[in-house]
């Protein structure tokens, strides 16, 4: 009777047993692969699952939720520059369909080996772009190098059931002499900009001081013509105004019968007092005998003939 009563205990423990290892509980974001005597057979979704006991196992659990990798490798230019990357790689399951699942179950023997061979992949593209451009054009380029990537390993990706999501280029390096000559270049280019911009604002200063200049020298030289114009009006009417005051007084004197010369000789002594009232020391010979006084007054008076006839 005992044997019996242990007999049934240990046939129900076994019954639970089985019926654990039957219900499968699949966390949310993965995907588990059933196979049976080592071939596939379905796939488990998220939730509480059933298998067939001893008969179907769990191959593998497949995360179908976003992985990311950061990816350190070097690449040389067509120039023979050697160009460092830090990446970080965004990837992630195609999709949760059944074919897509198998992809990624059996494409490869475990995570580590697609790993090796993503990056891989992704550092040849990468290696291979690099090296059809010169050193002075990586920088500029990362957008170009991520459009690159994604272009020449999609294909590639889906058929292992994976989409490249992102891949973000965080840091382009040089060797320390590249970059210490990248540097003197720049240094170089700014002095000369420097140099061409302070030789453009000196030839603009220049160039506006000798426009002001040749400005200053042209209203000079007209106030110029325009004052020797005034004073020689000035001294022509002064010349006409005397002339026109002496033919006045002659033509009174000559109704008053008398001499005209005495004009000649007013003109001649007014001369000489001018001579003594403003003169600044300089020596003027005046012929004072009556012999030169007469001889001035000819020469006056021959003077305003010659006047008069050349009017």
């Amino acid at each position: 009777m005992e044997s019996v009563n242990v007999l049934s205990i240990i046939l129900a423990l076994v019954a639970v047993a089985i019926l654990f290892s039957c219900a499968v509980s699949v966390n949310q974001g993965y995907i588990y692969v059933v196979t049976m005597f080592g071939k596939y057979r379905r796939i488990l979704r998220p939730g509480l699952n059933f298998k067939l006991p001893l008969l179907e196992a769990v191959y593998k659990k497949i995360s179908i939720q976003n992985r990311s990798v950061e990816l350190e490798f070097q690449a040389v230019t067509s120039d023979q520059a050697n160009v460092y990357f830090k990446s970080m790689l965004l990837y992630a399951v195609q999709n949760a369909e059944e074919e897509t699942i198998k992809k990624v179950a059996f494409k490869f023997i475990s995570d580590r080996d697609l790993m090796q061979a993503l990056t891989r992949t992704i550092e040849g593209s990468i290696r291979s772009f690099v090296a059809t451009k010169k050193q002075a054009e990586i920088l500029g380029l990362r957008k170009e190098i991520v459009e690159f990537v994604k272009d020449q390993i999609d294909h590639s990706l889906e058929e292992w059931g994976y989409h490249l999501m992102d891949l973000q280029i965080n840091d382009i390096t040089f060797d320390k002499a590249i970059i210490e000559s990248m540097s003197k270049v720049v240094a170089s280019n700014n002095l000369k900009a420097a140099a061409e911009n302070e030789g453009q604002a000196l030839l603009i200063t220049k160039t506006k001081a000798a426009e002001a200049e040749g400005n200053a020298i042209k209203i000079s030289a007209e106030a110029e013509k325009e004052a020797a114009r005034l004073r020689g009006q000035g001294v022509a009417l002064f010349r006409q105004e005397v002339a026109h005051g002496m033919s006045e007084a002659a033509e009174e004197m000559k109704r008053a019968n008398l001499d005209t010369n005495v004009i000649l000789f007013s003109m001649w002594t007014e001369a000489i007092k001018n001579f003594a009232e403003v003169g600044k020391g300089n020596v003027i010979f005046l012929d004072g005998s009556s012999e030169g006084m007469d001889k001035t007054m000819r020469q006056i008076q021959a003077l305003m003939v010659n006047k008069a006839n050349g009017q």
